[in-house]
């Protein structure tokens, strides 16, 4: 067992995996923005890099394009061995995010760059807020694309995801160049859910262009076009309905099941 006490660095150099939320600064944590201060360099894929430009200002800036993670990571070492370097990393560094392969490349390199990896608001969490309240309780989340996971490993976790019909969050859902990985899932989705399941997607969540669908799993094939990179999937679980009122779908709650314990 190894136990050990975190300790700040006060001189030398550092890297920060910062996770920026959805992008929008008023969604990143105050941790988040504070490590972007502190930061000499700024590294990551342009597109994030895009969203927090406000905070760049009077900094180095070094962009690095998708597929590039590895060359990324070493990069960000290298600058942080006598500066301070924030690596930028959409939603949850952690979760989908370059926090591991950072790591695994210090691991590896044997590097002793102090690296702090700084949270924050996951693309599931971000989104679900947007519908409501999807994941009240247990939930799964799977991503679609299979550049580092083969699909029928994907296939098979997808599979044993729905059996337990607890909702199922899909990152990237859907790109031109895998187009049909979503129409897979939602085939397996519906060996084990109803037809009339809801099914909620939300695009660009916190940014320009946001946009929200709210439908059943039996429509759904109806709507792939709209599900794209941007967008967030959420298929629901046994218990997952659809708000409405006089105005039509307001979003969707998955109960948690106060309604079973207490009587309101």
């Amino acid at each position: 067992m190894v136990v050990s006490r975190l300790q700040s660095h006060d001189s030398g150099g550092r890297l920060y995996i910062v996770g920026t939320g959805p992008g929008d600064l008023l969604q990143m944590t105050p941790r988040a923005l504070k490590a972007l201060g502190e930061a000499d360099c700024v590294i990551g894929n342009g597109f994030y890099l895009d969203l927090v430009e406000p905070m760049l200002a009077g900094k180095e800036v070094v962009r690095s394009s998708m597929g590039k993670e590895v060359d990324r990571a070493s990069r960000a070492l290298d600058l942080a061995r006598d500066r301070v370097v924030a690596m930028v990393s959409g939603g949850d560094a952690g979760v989908y995010g370059m926090a591991s392969i950072v790591l695994e490349v210090a691991e590896r390199s044997g590097s002793t760059v102090a690296v702090e990896v700084v949270p924050g608001i996951t693309a599931a969490v971000s989104a679900a807020a947007r519908l409501g309240s999807p994941l009240s309780g247990d939930y799964v989340t799977m991503s679609l694309s299979d550049l580092l996971t083969p699909w029928e490993e994907i296939e098979r976790r997808l599979d044993l995801a729905f059996r337990m019909r607890v909702p199922v969050v899909l990152y990237n859902p859907r790109s031109r160049g895998r187009p049909h990985n979503l129409d897979a899932a939602v085939a397996i989705a519906r060996r084990h859910l109803p037809e009339t399941t809801p099914v909620g997607v939300i695009k660009n969540a916190y940014r320009k262009g946001e946009e929200r669908l709210i439908t059943a799993l039996g429509e759904f094939d109806d709507h792939f076009a709209f599900v794209d990179m941007h967008s967030i999937v959420f298929i629901g679980g046994e218990e997952t309905r659809i708000w409405r009122d006089e105005h039509g779908a307001r979003g969707i709650i998955t109960p948690r099941g106060y309604h079973r314990k207490y009587v309101y």
